[in-house]
């Protein structure tokens, strides 16, 4: 049976509600206010949607956090959420899976970052590009290898040079330390211009079918 995952995307100008005082106190700790307001509505949103999918008001949602400090429903659906750029993107998997996601907004980057984190064949497959071309393949791989961290639940303790990802328009996991590159599916997102985002999902063989839900984020209430 295909496992299924809906994708939601939705800028971040709604105020977040229902947030819990955990979430209030972390969006109290961030020094620019228009980091706040984007955390506030990236919660209230993520609250939002997993509340129809668990039949629960936003604000009764409880979160438990892994030892990484990944969010997860005990009794809920698989789900992963990330925001940048003014725009927030959410995975939620219709089943118990490892699924992780990024988006990043395109900005300079010193390709110092590459040599520090990246595989030595991606650092090889970056080196041909220049200007915007490489910025673009920088952050193609960066997304890619990020959801597939936040899949794993290990954070930056599980080494961004462990694994590799590809840099063409496929993307796929190339090598993995301690693991078995056929089970993942990894797909390319795309939150909007100047944005780059990537689906990483864990599905043992399982044929994955996205459904992106377009206008189905429930309003603030």
């Amino acid at each position: 049976m295909a496992l299924r995952v809906d994708l939601f995307f939705w800028l971040l100008t709604a105020p977040g509600t229902g947030l819990s005082a955990d979430e209030e106190t972390r969006a109290a700790r961030f020094v620019q206010p228009r980091d706040a307001a984007h955390y506030r509505a990236a919660r209230g949103g993520l609250r939002r949607v997993l509340a129809g999918y668990t039949g629960r008001r936003p604000g009764d949602l409880r979160f438990d956090y892994g030892p990484q400090g990944k969010p997860f429903l005990a009794d809920g659906p698989a789900f992963n959420l990330s925001h940048a750029g003014g725009w927030a993107a959410l995975a939620v998997a219709h089943d118990t899976v490892d699924l992780g996601l990024d988006i990043e907004a395109h900005r300079p980057v010193e390709p110092a970052v590459a040599e520090r984190f990246f595989a030595p064949a991606e650092i090889a497959a970056l080196a041909p590009l220049s200007g915007a071309a490489w910025q673009v393949g920088f952050f193609r791989l960066w997304t890619r290898k990020e959801a597939v961290i936040k899949a794993l639940g290990t954070g930056l303790s599980h080494p961004l040079d462990a694994f590799d990802v590809t840099l063409g328009p496929e993307a796929r996991l190339l090598r993995i330390d301690g693991g078995r590159v056929a089970d993942w599916l990894l797909q390319d997102l795309g939150p909007g211009a100047g944005m780059q985002g990537a689906l990483a999902v864990r599905a043992a063989g399982r044929t994955v079918e996205t459904r992106l839900c377009e206008g189905q984020l429930p309003l603030p209430g």
